[in-house]
């Protein structure tokens, strides 16, 4: 039987593991257990056990006297980072768009305009957000739960990353469009054409990102 404790710790790790993937950390920020266990209105002992579980995963950095960190990427590691998750994402997004039924196909169109309407607001939290939501239900009617775990493991590598995508100030005005590219695709039930949308997706966003990289060394 599961023990209160360990409940609290597995939904303290899953909440922090989900602000890590949509961004809520950024990279190099030093993550106080005290200030987190604040945020999320529990204790410091599920805190620091998420944390070290998170840094033994990779997604966290143990430094020596200054606690756990979200890490940074180095340009190749970013690179490679982006590979993987053309090559997993573009298969998941294909495999979906096969099986995914006229609810989903709405549900998505509703998460685009969701996008649309954040990024006209200048909202990245509620961007990246639906962002998250619109490409999990994707992936997700692939069928494929290993598929899928793959994908959520290049994301919580990729999530603190990816708020610094609203410092360039000419990325808004791009970042939706291959979404309405894949809403479109899917109304032709074009698999292959949602493929390529989120293949750009992806691809679009890296070069910003990379730029931030390079800026930032």
């Amino acid at each position: 039987m599961t023990t209160p404790s360990t409940t609290q710790q597995d939904s303290t790790y899953a909440t922090l593991r989900q602000w890590l993937t949509v961004g809520r950390f950024l990279p190099g920020e030093r993550l106080k257990i005290r200030t987190v266990a604040a945020e999320m209105g529990v204790g410091q002992m599920p805190v620091r056990a998420a944390l070290q579980r998170l840094a033994a995963e990779g997604a966290l950095v143990n430094v020596p006297h200054a606690g756990v960190t979200v890490p940074r990427l180095s340009l190749p590691e970013f690179d490679d980072l982006l590979q993987m998750r053309i090559l997993l994402e573009g298969e998941a997004a294909e495999r979906g768009a096969a099986r995914l039924d006229a609810a989903g196909t709405k549900e998505l169109t509703a998460l685009c305009r969701r996008m649309e309407r954040a990024l006209a607001k200048a909202n990245p939290s509620d961007y990246l957000a639906a962002n998250e939501d619109f490409h999990v239900r994707l992936y997700r009617a692939a069928g494929s739960p290993l598929l899928f775990e793959l994908i959520d493991t290049l994301w919580l590598k990729a999530g603190p990353i990816s708020n610094q995508l609203f410092d360039t100030p000419d990325a808004a005005a791009v970042l939706n469009d291959a979404h309405e590219d894949l809403v479109k695709a899917l109304t032709r039930r074009d698999s292959a054409g949602v493929r390529r949308a989120v293949e750009k997706d992806i691809f679009v966003a890296g070069q910003f990102l990379r730029r931030c990289i390079q800026q930032q060394r």
